[in-house]
């Protein structure tokens, strides 16, 4: 099938499928070469004219290439062959030469034609019409064969000057009298011809009757000119967007011609035969071949639905014994169009059998066709609805608009069948999911496209009866529109503000990060300097030991020479003579053997020793300057406010005011909570929340706080050394593992360099050590190893391995590192984020203050007149209930002032995405998680320093090479992750110090949980 309909097998209107046969007569004539008489010009110049005759030529973008591609010599043959001839014609000898007429004149000459068939008395006969118009002919044959043959700018120029609605009128304005005339198939013609160029083409595919004026000519008595517009229409069924166009003119055409269906004059002139044998044949290739376009291009392409659905429209004509029929012309092309039909109807049916797991669906058939129904949705939960849409089947009338009722349904069902979702290259257009979009289409098209709407709507009805509420529904929707505008425009500046904010705070974060490099670069240069000095001055104390040993040792063999040969030079008498006189000299100092540890480095003027602590009894040293001079903080007294009186008592609200000391640098000093008191409907405040008891309600339904008693979880139990139950733990977990003993100290020794152990198996390995106890044991029955049981055989295996247990930890380490890393990083990346957000955020400053001017509204006495609270008293609101309204609280109450009055503060959480996943974070979890890698990291150092130093490694020993590599990587990964953290409690610290909030005692959680 693809390939069938990848190929123009049956349409060729546009261009001939097959060139003509070519003969060639030996000695008929001699191919001579084209010598240009003028001087070529220059390349440059050269390509610049032949381009211009390339596009003259319309080409295909491949030909074009090829002709461009051509040598020079070439191309200035095919120039001068093409144009000089027409560059003669306005040379001396221009008046012996005719001109074509222009585009202008052919124009000119059809709007008169159009003027005299108009103005011609409707009761003339046809033949003196027809014969008054035969002259005409030949001149549309002449705009025929000039719109085929002249060059690219004359069909534009002929295309831009409305040579196409010209040709438009005149098809529209020839009636009975003259449409079976040669000037009919002529006009057809030059609409061929016109087509035939791709400027052409595209101006009639964009015309919105051009096709269906071209279908018109289908009711015509002239074969050839029916034959023309069956080419032009099966043709454009292969052009993108053209299958819709073609179908809209058949629907057109109906109407035209007054048919019961579309498609009936074409089923009719399959059947019919009433011309010659030659011409019959002829006529019915033609319509063969656009109904094989109809159905196997635009949505028939790839939908097998619209082909059953379309073909099923020719079945109901009667097409097939039409077809059964036609072969008995036995004619090879039109037997071709008539296999490829039957071809595609059969293999669509077995593709639509597939869908039921049949071997063939009998469509004829009303009780095959509900059993296939039935089985498949038997066990669907549209089994239900099958049921019920039968039921009311049988319901329905048999008698008055009995057919009309069938029809409707038949109309709704095909309807469904054939909405589809919009494809690419599709002629499927309408969403059915978009009402307004199909109600648009619907309204703005004249016809309905026939692929998607079976069922004949009255739109503009439907439209008409709509209006109201339309206009309802658009004024709503500009009063939201307003809304939105108005609150666009109020949060410009706050958007501005918020942009300068992170500047600003991206800024101090890079700064930050700057001065932590330039720190560590600092230090890291005086390590590496300090280093280096210890390298020296151990490099020249070896030397001077090295020079000394040498010396020593050169000493020593001249002595053990003297004492072997047993003689004493005289020097050595004279120097024992005067030893003898004079004081003894000492004996020669040993030799150094070993390197005396280099001084540590001095001491900078930075790192002075502390004073010494004073003694018992002492007093206390004097205060520093610092301290004597440093002055207590002022008291800040900030002005009464001015806050309305309830008209009645009120419950509290159970905030925690923040002193009037901290409020200087928080969001809390910016805040001023008086403008809001006039859009807030302080009256429905006395009555939710008036402190006089309501009948009926209980005195105990008033504020408290909710307590949460955090359990501890049970300490995991501690196992024997050596019992049963411990050996039977360790042979379950060996049994898991799957692997013999030997397997497993070599996965060990070599650091699971194959991965054969995961990370929980690691962690069970952990808890079965071997003590000293075990070892000392198991070394007792050594000898006798093969009788002990599998877990105490494992034990004694291990126990052979050199520093098991910190081996394993290490290894466990490595393998929980890069987890513990991925766990971290977006836990800290959410603190971050959400402490900038809260930062500054406008928005949840407003609401800080909506909430500080209700608390000061309900609140008296030491409670009231407060500039701001602490973030705790959020979770408070809900404990203030009204005495008015059961069910309804404080915190009710303020999300309902916020939905009538404050609407913007709806988008709260548009301005702090991140503080819902922060207020999960515990900054003590995540402290201990990089203590815990800190310990680690430092216990892999002492191991790695531990095996280097104990000579060389046992075989399969890969210890130091894996862990000096995973050493090396997770330093620089722990470094950038405590640099990350420090920078998320600063930034934490930072905000909650924004809110008076003491950040370095409150948990990251609290306060982001409140929030």
């Amino acid at each position: 099938m693809p390939g069938f309909r990848g190929r123009r097998v049956w349409c060729g209107c546009f261009k001939d499928d097959e060139p003509p046969e070519i003969c060639v007569v030996e000695g008929a004539f001699t191919l001579q070469t084209l010598t240009p008489t003028q001087p070529m010009p220059s390349v440059d110049e050269l390509d610049t004219k032949f381009a211009e005759l390339v596009e003259e030529l319309d080409l295909t973008a491949p030909n074009k290439e090829a002709m461009l591609s051509l040598p020079a010599q070439k191309k200035w043959q095919i120039y001068c062959s093409r144009k000089l001839p027409l560059d003669a014609a306005d040379g001396p000898d221009a008046a012996a030469v005719t001109q074509p007429p222009t585009a202008e004149h052919y124009i000119e000459r059809l709007k008169e034609l159009v003027v005299h068939i108009s103005l011609s008395p409707e009761d003339s006969p046809s033949h003196e019409l027809g014969n008054r118009l035969d002259g005409h002919a030949a001149f549309v044959d002449a705009l025929k064969t000039a719109l085929r043959t002249s060059t690219h700018s004359f069909v534009l120029r002929f295309v831009e000057l409305d040579g196409l609605p010209a040709l438009l009128d005149l098809l529209l304005q020839l009636d009975i009298r003259v449409a079976n005339s040669p000037l009919h198939t002529s006009l057809i013609g030059c609409i061929k011809a016109l087509m035939n160029n791709s400027m052409g083409r595209a101006h009639v595919l964009a015309h919105p009757t051009a096709i269906d004026t071209i279908a018109r000519s289908l009711a015509a008595d002239n074969i050839r000119t029916k034959i023309a517009a069956l080419e032009i229409l099966g043709a454009v069924c292969l052009v993108p967007g053209g299958h819709r166009k073609v179908l809209q003119a058949m629907l057109h055409f109906q109407v035209f011609a007054t048919e019961r269906t579309r498609f009936q004059s074409i089923v009719n002139d399959l059947d019919r035969s009433t011309y010659a044998y030659r011409d019959n044949v002829n006529l019915k290739t033609a319509l063969m071949s656009f109904v094989n376009a109809v159905l196997n291009y635009g949505p028939g392409q790839e939908n097998l639905e619209f082909r059953l659905h379309l073909r099923y429209e020719f079945l109901m004509l009667g097409i097939q014994p039409v077809i059964d029929k036609l072969r008995t012309h036995e004619n090879e092309t039109l037997d071709r169009h008539l296999d490829f039909f039957e071809m595609v109807r059969a293999e669509d049916e077995k593709e639509f059998a597939r869908r039921f797991k049949e071997e063939h669906v009998d469509t004829k058939s009303a009780g095959s066709m509900f059993e296939l129904l039935r089985r498949k949705l038997s066990h669907s939960p549209a089994y239900p609805h099958m049921l019920s849409l039968l039921q009311h089947m049988l319901l329905l009338p048999y008698t008055g608009h009995c057919t009309e009722h069938w029809l409707l349904i038949d109309r709704v069902v095909q309807q469904i069948v054939l909405q589809v979702e919009q494809r690419p290259n599709s002629d499927l257009v309408v969403d059915p999911d978009d009402p307004e979009k199909q109600l648009k289409l619907a309204a703005e098209s004249p016809v309905h496209d026939p692929d998607v709407a079976p069922l004949q709507i009255d739109v503009a009805k439907l439209v008409r009866l709509l209006v109201k509420e339309e206009q309802l529904t658009q004024a709503r929707k500009r009063a939201d529109e307003l809304e939105r505008e108005n609150f666009d425009v109020q949060s410009r500046l706050a958007k501005k503000e918020q942009e300068l904010d992170l500047r600003m705070q991206e800024k101090e974060d890079l700064e930050t990060g700057l001065a932590r490099m330039r720190e560590r670069l600092e230090k890291e240069s005086a390590q590496h300097s300090q280093a280096v000095q210890r390298a020296q001055t151990a490099e020249m104390r070896a030397e001077d030991l090295q020079h000394r040993l040498i010396s020593e040792q050169q000493e020593r063999a001249r002595l053990e020479r003297l004492v072997t040969e047993g003689s004493i030079p005289d020097d050595q008498k004279v120097a024992g003579l005067t030893g003898c006189n004079g004081a003894v000299s000492p004996p020669p100092a040993p030799p150094m053997l070993k390197a005396i540890p280099p001084p540590p480095p001095p001491m900078a003027p930075s790192m002075m020793p502390p004073p010494p602590p004073p003694c018992p009894g002492a007093p206390p040293p004097p205060p520093s300057m610092a301290q004597t001079m440093a002055p207590a903080p002022p008291k800040v007294d900030l002005p009464k406010k001015n806050v309305p009186q309830p008209t009645n008592p009120l419950k509290s609200f159970n905030w925690s005011k923040l002193p009037d000391a901290k409020l200087q640098g928080t969001v809390w000093s910016e805040l001023d909570e008086s403008k809001l008191y006039n859009n807030m409907e302080l009256e429905s405040i006395d009555k939710l929340f008036s402190a006089y008891q309501k009948n009926g309600v209980s005195a105990t339904d008033g504020s408290y706080e909710d307590l949460r008693v955090t359990g501890k979880a049970a300490k995991q139990k501690v196992l024997s050394v050596i019992d049963g139950r411990r050996a039977q733990n360790c042979t379950i977990l060996l049994s898991k593992l799957k692997m013999s003993d030997m397997e497993i100290s070599k996965a060990i020794l070599s650091m699971n360099s194959n991965e054969q152990l995961q990370l929980d198996m690691v962690e069970q390995l952990l808890k079965f050590t071997p003590s000293a106890e075990e070892r000392a044991l198991l070394d007792e029955h050594s000898e006798d190893i093969e009788s002990l049981a599998r877990a105490d055989r494992f034990l004694y295996e291990i126990s052979k391995i050199p520093h098991y247990e910190q081996r394993l930890k290490s290894l466990h380490y490595k393998k929980r590192f890069m987890l513990t890393i991925n766990d971290l990083v977006p836990r800290i990346t959410s603190v971050m984020e959400a402490s900038r957000e809260v930062a500054r955020s406008r928005r949840l400053r407003k609401l800080l203050e909506l909430v500080l001017a209700l608390g000061n509204y309900m609140n008296r006495g030491a409670r009231g007149n407060a500039s701001g609270f602490r973030l705790a008293s959020l979770n408070r609101l809900a404990d203030t209930k009204s005495s008015a309204a059961k069910g309804t609280t404080l915190l009710h109450y303020l999300v309902q002032v916020i939905e009538r009055k404050f609407k913007d503060l709806l988008k709260l959480e548009d301005d702090i995405p991140h503080v819902r996943e922060a207020s999960k974070v515990s900054l003590g979890e995540m402290d201990k998680d990089i203590q815990m890698l800190r310990t680690g990291l430092a216990d892999v150092a002492r191991e790695i320093e531990f095996h280097r130093s104990s000579g060389p490694a046992q075989q399969g020993d890969r210890f130091l090479p894996v862990m000096r590599e995973f050493h090396a990587q997770a330093s620089v990964r722990f470094a950038e992750l405590e640099d990350k953290f420090q920078d998320m409690k600063t930034r934490f610290d930072r905000a909650a110090r924004l809110f008076g909030e003491d950040g370095s005692v409150f948990a990251a959680g609290r306060v982001l949980w409140h929030l």
